[in-house]
Formats: C-alpha cells, structure tokens, sequence
C-alpha cells in the first residue's frame, strides 16, 4: 500500500466515525498483520485523548501502536530494541508537536476549532481529520525509512 493510500484510509476511517486512534491502527493493521476487529478493540480507549481524558492525541497513540507492533521488542532483556522503539515515539512525537504545536488533544481542539462547530459539538472535526492525515503520513515514511 502507497503512503497515499494509507493516509487516505485513516481518513476515511475517521470519517466513518472511528476514534482517530482507531483510524491510524486500521489504516496500517494489514501491513503489521493485525486482525481488523482486534485492531478497533484495541485502540478504541485511545480515542479522545485517552478516553476522552483530552491528554495524548489519539493519532499518536494509535501511532504508537503500530510502532510497537511493528517494530517493539519481545524480550525485557532487549535494551537495544527498547531503546531504539521508545527514540521513535518520541520522534514521531516532536514532529507532530513541530507540525501543530502540542500533541494534547485539548490543546489542540482548542487551538484549531471553530467556535460554530464547538457549539454543534463536532469542533474535533475540524482540526483531528488533519492530524490523522498528517500523523499516518509521519508513520508510514518511519516504519517504512529501511525498505
């Protein structure tokens, strides 16, 4: 699947009314061989900044799913692997916040939305299908740097 295509995929997730973390780990769940249901499961407590805790971005979140999957360690032992998997979260992490200014999903709704949406209770609209698109984009040219 092209970057494109999976950027593309996210959104579509997300417009169909998935979590944003949810849209990012289906969008790439083929490409880590994750079962589609289980994909949705996991994810959708990420959703809202953690439940709708409004702390960490979904889309990261759900990014870092899939950082894991694809590229996490098995073995506690592994210091390299941690090592290497947690210096690409916070990689992906920077850029985000160098893209939007904050990876907080509060901050960011109230940095980007319009005030008509926030009364019709769908600002998340306004600034999340971005940051979806933007965040599968920074993943899919991470875990695919080396192939």
């Amino acid at each position: 699947m092209t970057r494109q295509e999976t950027i593309d995929k996210a959104v579509a997730y997300f417009i169909d009314g998935y979590a944003c973390s949810q849209s990012v780990v289906l969008a790439f769940a083929e490409q880590v061989n994750l079962d589609p249901t289980i994909a949705k499961r996991i994810s959708s407590t990420f959703g809202g900044g953690m439940g709708r805790l409004r702390q960490k971005c979904g889309a990261l979140t759900g990014s870092f799913m899939i950082l894991g999957l694809k590229e996490g360690y098995d073995s506690p032992s592994d210091m390299d692997g941690k090592m290497s998997v947690y210096k690409k979260v916070r990689d992906l992490d920077k850029q985000v916040e160098k893209e939007f200014g904050t990876t907080n999903c509060n901050e960011l709704l109230i940095k980007y939305s319009v005030p008509e949406h926030v009364k019709e209770r769908s600002h998340h609209k306004d600034i999340c299908v971005k940051i979806v698109a933007d965040t599968a984009g920074k993943l899919y040219d991470m875990i695919n740097a080396n192939e």
